[in-house]
């Protein structure tokens, strides 16, 4: 995937995302409606021609599909560990600005 895609303000199209992640547009489209994949405040309720992704959603549409296509998993399921993987992330990142402390 080209850096130049997600350095954009605007961010990633509905095509740019699915072919980042080599998934078809109704993959995700299923996902937005089932509430699993978060459209930006402003998309909400518009067509899918003005929805955005970021980096963020990128990571979290690979998890999701990886999980679902590696393990069997129902979508539901992928984003809950897609929620778990961000949450993990976000610990280690205050972990690592943390002050080491002696034993």
């Amino acid at each position: 995937m080209r850096d130049d895609l997600l350095d954009s303000e605007s961010g990633l199209t509905l095509e740019e995302l699915s072919r980042a992640v080599a998934v078809a547009p109704d993959w995700v489209v299923d996902r937005v409606a089932a509430g699993l994949i978060a459209l930006p405040g402003e998309a909400v309720g518009q067509g899918q021609a003005r929805w955005r992704f970021d980096a963020v959603v990128v990571r979290r549409v690979r998890s999701m599909h990886h999980t679902e296509r590696c393990y069997g998993a129902v979508p539901e399921l992928a984003a809950l560990v897609a929620d778990l993987e961000e949450q993990i992330a976000s610990l280690r990142e205050r972990l690592a600005r943390r002050p080491l402390e002696p034993l």
